[in-house]
């Protein structure tokens, strides 16, 4: 291992790759600190370190954004709006037939959904970031706690305008060093950013366990963590591969096909994407709740059994949720029609089914085989933190769980299998091998 991390910076190529990927990373972290302006940051800092902290629907931007925005500084919003106008382009391209034929047209097309999505995180992120300073103002976003009300210096439409207007732009150039890392980096910029975010509260939320909980608890966390990852790693790694078998054909003087491929179905398809909306579906009761007045009885009954993680109502209703999005966004992502006539179209078949219907027919038996197990292990995976509080009182410091393995795990792997690939083109062996 140490021997391969060596061929790799000493390959110019791969190396300077490498170091232009850590060096935007690390102009990423450093803006995650820098205070936007018209922001008490004194008083954020104390607020922060409030023990009557409870992040609560906020925890999720919180993670994407790597703790800035509870920080309140110009990367505050973090990579959230563009995931979140990334998902709504895809699941745009089941109701607006050209997305769809965007989609199909192949890199052409796929820049020209980019620039849509680039334009739809910018219209997003004014919205966020109108919605953020609203909340730092009524204090909602350090939960109404004293003190923590009145955090903006200055109060006035021009202060208040600079202040939006320079949280959009810190989400731009986040979108634009993802891009750049991309182009001119190792692997995928925004999954390699939103592995910084997550990746960089485990230190503090370890750190937090040990001082909090003790040696003993800090041990069973980590062998748990350690567990989990396999656990995850070998969940990703899984597949079904149905078998494709391509008929002889001739064209011209020459024969083509005869070939034999085959179609991988991962255990995991929809990746952490359920999870992501189960949480923003499950947070918009208590969200609501907060326009009107506390001591109604709905609002009371809200924030009774959909406020609190340690409730069984809103165990249950999350796990139901994470599974019903599983299944939700491997039918919008996966046609297992047009899988089926791409196929035939070119001569493909699975050994035993005939083309055309069957075969869609065969595919969309085996994706709900498949995908009953994924969603179950998703759910698994999501209620961990929900577990971890109700055990050892430790949701808000648990780093193992939900979301964060996933992105870490995934992201990680994906990453390594890319520098992998690269190394092999110039050393035929791997970073692993």
């Amino acid at each position: 291992m140490i021997g391969a991390i060596r061929r790799a910076f000493r390959t110019p190529d791969l190396r300077n790759k490498l170091l232009f990927t850590l060096g935007i990373l690390v102009i990423f972290r450093l803006g995650s600190f820098i205070p936007a302006p018209g922001i008490d940051y004194t008083q954020v800092q104390e607020c922060v370190a409030s023990p009557q902290l409870n992040e609560g629907g906020f925890a999720m931007i919180n993670l994407f954004s790597g703790g800035a925005l509870l920080q309140l500084s110009i990367f505050a919003l973090g990579i959230m709006p563009y995931i979140t106008a990334s998902i709504i382009v895809q699941l745009l391209r089941v109701v607006i037939p050209r997305f769809e034929s965007l989609h199909k047209e192949g890199a052409s097309g796929q820049a020209k959904l980019t620039q849509y999505t680039r334009y739809l995180t910018i219209g997003l992120a004014v919205l966020n970031a109108t919605t953020l300073v609203a909340t730092v103002r009524t204090g909602a976003l350090f939960g109404n706690i004293e003190g923590c009300g009145d955090l903006i210096t200055n109060d006035s439409w021009w202060g208040i305008s600079v202040l939006v207007l320079t949280l959009v732009a810190g989400t731009g150039l986040i979108m634009w060093l993802g891009e750049q890392i991309t182009e001119h980096g190792v692997g995928n910029g925004m999954s390699l950013l939103i592995f910084t975010s997550v990746a960089s509260a485990f230190p503090s939320s370890l750190g937090a366990i040990f001082r909090e909980q003790g040696v003993d608890i800090f041990l069973i966390v980590m062998a748990v963590g350690l567990v989990l990852v396999a656990l995850v790693v070998f969940v990703e790694q899984s597949q079904r591969r149905i078998p494709v078998q391509y008929a002889k054909r001739m064209v011209g003087r020459r024969m083509f096909g005869g070939t034999s491929t085959y179609i991988p179905i991962k255990v995991n398809m929809a990746g952490v994407i359920p999870v992501i909306f189960a949480s923003s579906v499950l947070y918009l009761p208590s969200l609501i709740s907060q326009f009107f007045d506390p001591q109604s009885q709905w609002v009371e009954w809200i924030n009774t059994y959909f406020t609190r993680g340690d409730h069984p109502i809103y165990i249950t209703t999350y796990a139901l949720l994470t599974i019903f999005f599983a299944y939700f966004y491997v039918a919008i992502t996966f046609n297992p029609e047009e899988v089926a006539d791409n196929m035939k179209k070119y001569g493909g078949f699975v050994p035993g089914i005939r083309a055309g219907r069957p075969t869609a027919d065969y595919l969309s038996f085996v994706l709900s085989r498949i995908n009953f197990p994924g969603s179950l292990y998703l759910a698994f995976v999501a209620l961990i933190p929900l577990i971890a509080l109700v055990l050892i009182n430790a949701n808000q410091n648990f780093p193992f769980g939900g979301t964060s393995l996933l992105i870490v795990v995934g992201v990680g792997l994906e990453t390594v299998k890319q520098i992998d690939a690269q190394m092999q083109q110039r050393h035929y062996e791997g970073l692993l091998r």
